[in-house]
């Protein structure tokens, strides 16, 4: 499946809606796709010229977005599509004239996913796989040739389903010998043959592609004219933009259960929010699946829609709705028999996010020093905010954690960014503020070259001691801007991946509809969300491309894997500005950098985990270099038997050394848990174990397959990136206090 039809697949069931009636209108895609080209070239930052080269791109795009793998259009196909419209596309837009073209394409796209699919039933049905040939595919074929013809695309869509097939006959054969070896059932005992399941999800990819409408195919092209301008400019149809609000404040209105397509059309409830609505009902279970959706609730027949085969999304369309409306789920019990249903009345209510809220934790260290250390741990997992009623605030939510571990008295603080990709650029600049005194966070540039210098609004901090922000590759946007201006301060020491993700830009959010006609259908139009501006740190230096530099990195898989800026097409350069007036930064030396690397490299060389992942980024890093997967199942069960093996010596070893280490941080570590819901109460902290998964906000599906894995979890569930952050602020407070003490620092 392309990336683009990936993107738009939502997963939780949730999320307020447009009405009946206005569901039914559709737009004018190509009125809008008109006044999108206007925007485009008046909004967005780089100006790029709307030409005729542009309009390569944006075909170019387009035909990627719908065939990443580049396993259904040929060549043929493109060089015609090139033909005809590669240099006018521009022109068509402007014209108010090139939903035409968008739907030609997608209508050849089809016939060719129709034929393809086609294929793969016969093949799958009348033909016996030699998996002792040296056959061997691409396991990327995104930088690959387009096939050159209709001949040669089905030599090489045959060598993929024969790919597919031996992979789920390799994935089967694994699962019982697993199985066979611990002594559990075999989970895929009553499962379809590999050939069965490799022709169901064919057909399920297959009527997600004919079930597209004109406001998809919009999503899709239009999607695919504005990511040409730069990786973060988009469209987004109304049904994502509602979802982006509702993700922006963390509280959505829907039943609260996690969806799963499954290969026979089904879709799977693989998560119950606990306390949500379908969990208060108490009807629907975990496993259970639904087969057709009533979303008015009216008890007619006719009114049931049937969901097999249909995309998550639209799922999500028809089962979420207005708070305390009732949405009916026709469902086969996953503890019925075969063929019985039932009907599930569920009242919508709103559902909390919480795992995607701040959260913190008090964490009481025992060094080797014989010192008790008090260290705070904030985890913030995007800089969400309510921007249409400003109830739901990050900044509001961290305030109130940080104002309680500074009650606690605490010595250092992590600050943990990681996986964080941003969100309200305001949020950042108001939180920045709670570590330093005021000065500016960020200076933004915008399309004229005009800077804007925006300060933190504190005057005074609400902590100035000892801090350590946690990163990752993932880390991105408005974390960037964080990490950026307290280590251009000096304020903060950094830990983690090589860099941070390199998103230094800023979009908004644009309504088309707000542009078209008078009595046009305006609220199903969709959004343009432009690059307005790049932003920069206090220092000067633009963090796109080059994100923010870890001052202490530990080893990372995510070296070995294309994330990040420097890696999506069409990205804006990175540059430099001047400095900002008022930037004076802190004392460098009082972060002991230096020392702190040289502690930290010395507990590395003999960390067992970071070698293993040393090892795991350099057979990553060969094996994507080689991309090539071998169809030889002899080849295949011997790198699987080495991988096996030495997976098993890792466990092995993990097992005793994970042992003594939970033994050890019994005597090192005690854990208090601080959440918004208790802060609200008022209540106490509470001692909490890490590793203890039972609080969770979701109750999750059972994974028989996952069961099988045995790779011991974490010690006190921590991993070792968090271990090491600790250790390094650790060794910050006693490095500061010694300090201190001499007179260093003050």
């Amino acid at each position: 499946m392309s990336i683009s039809l990936i993107r738009k697949v939502a997963c939780i069931v949730a999320g307020t809606t447009l009405s009946c009636s206005a569901v039914s209108q559709q737009a004018d895609f190509n009125e809008v796709g008109r006044q999108m080209a206007i925007m485009l070239q008046n909004s967005h930052f780089a100006r790029l010229p709307f030409n005729e080269q542009l309009s390569q791109r944006f075909l170019e795009d387009y035909l990627t977005d719908l065939d990443f793998q580049r396993l259904y259009f040929t060549q043929r196909d493109v060089d015609w599509f090139t033909d005809e419209y590669g240099d006018r596309l521009h022109t068509l837009l402007l014209q108010g004239n090139s939903m035409g073209v968008a739907k030609e394409v997608y209508s050849v796209f089809t016939k060719r996913v129709e034929a393809r699919v086609a294929d793969a039933h016969r093949i799958l049905e009348e033909e016996e796989f030699d998996f002792t040939k040296d056959d061997k595919v691409m396991l990327s074929r995104k930088d690959a040739k387009w096939p050159a013809d209709e001949e040669e695309a089905k030599a090489l869509w045959r060598l993929q389903i024969k790919e597919a097939v031996l992979s789920e006959l390799l994935r089967r054969e694994t699962l019982a010998r697993l199985a066979k070896e611990q002594g559990k059932p075999d989970p895929g005992i009553d499962d379809r043959s590999p050939k069965e399941k490799v022709s169901l999800r064919y057909k399920r990819f297959l009527s997600s592609v004919e079930d597209a409408d004109d406001e998809d195919i919009a999503n899709y092209f239009l999607s695919a004219v504005a990511r040409a301008y730069d990786p973060h400019t988009d469209y987004m149809s109304a049904r994502e933009m509602s979802r982006f609000r509702d993700g922006m404040k963390n509280q959505l209105v829907g039943i609260g259960a996690l969806l799963q397509g499954e290969e026979d059309g089904a879709t799977k409830i693989m998560g119950l929010v606990v306390g949500g609505p379908a969990d208060r009902e108490g009807s629907l279970r975990l496993n259970d699946r639904v087969v057709a959706v009533d979303s008015l609730s009216t008890g007619k027949p006719e009114d049931m829609v049937d969901i097999m085969f249909m995309k998550i999304d639209k799922v999500v369309d028809l089962i979420r709705g207005k708070e305390g409306t009732a949405v009916t789920l026709k469902v086969e019990p996953a503890a019925g028999a075969p063929g019985e249903t039932k009907l599930i009345v569920i009242n919508r209510g709103k559902v909390e996010m919480k795992d995607e809220q701040a959260s913190g934790e008090l964490i009481i260290m025992n060094t080797e020093a014989g010192q008790s250390k008090r260290l705070g741990v904030i985890t913030l997992p995007s800089f969400y905010a309510d921007f249409e009623e400003g109830k739901v605030r990050c900044s509001v939510d961290v305030e109130r954690i940080l104002n309680r571990l500074v009650e606690e008295k605490i010595d250092g603080l992590i600050l943990d960014l990681r996986n964080n990709g941003g969100g309200s650029l305001e949020e950042v600049r108001r939180m920045t503020g709670f570590f330093m005194e005021r000065g500016p966070v960020v200076q933004v540039k915008n399309t004229l070259s005009q800077i804007r210098v925006k300060d933190s609004e504190n005057g005074d901090p609400i902590y100035d001691g000892p801090m350590v922000i946690m990163t990752d590759r993932s880390s991105a946007s408005a974390s960037e801007i964080l990490a950026g201006a307290l280590q251009d301060f000096n304020r903060a020491v950094v830990v983690g991946d090589s860099s941070t993700f390199g998103k230094g830009t800023v979009q908004q959010p644009m309504d088309i509809g707000r542009m078209l006609p008078l009595f046009s259908v305006r609220n199903r139009a969709g959004y343009l969300k432009v690059t307005i501006q790049k932003f920069y740190r206090p220092s000067g230096s633009s963090t796109q491309m080059d994100g923010v530099v870890s001052d202490i990195t530990l080893p990372s898989i995510t070296d070995a894997l294309e994330i990040g800026e420097a890696y999506l097409d069409h990205a804006l350069p990175h540059d430099r500005i001047r400095r900002a007036a008022d930037f004076e930064p802190l004392d460098p030396q009082a972060l002991f950098i230096p020392l702190l690397k040289e502690r930290s490299q010395e507990r590395l060389k003999s960390n067992q985990d970071f070698q293993y992942i040393i090892e795991d980024t350099l057979k990553t890093k060969e094996r994507i270099e080689e991309n090539v997967l071998s169809l030889n199942k002899q080849e295949r069960v011997e790198k699987l038997t080495e991988s096996d093996t030495e997976q098993k010596a890792r466990n092995a070893e993990r097992r005793k050394r994970f042992a003594k280490v939970e033994e050890e941080d019994k005597n090192i570590f005690k854990f208090f848990k601080i959440t918004l819901e208790d802060l609200e109460k008022g209540s106490d902290l509470k001692p909490f174990d890490p590793s203890d998964e039972s609080g969770d906000y979701m109750r999750r599906a059972k994974d028989e397959a996952e069961d099988l894995i045995e790779t011991p979890k974490w010690p006190t569930g921590m991993d070792p990136v968090k271990r090491e952050s600790l250790s390094v602020l650790a060794d910050l407070v006693k490095l500061s206090e010694d300090a201190k003490v001499a007179g260093l620092i003050k």
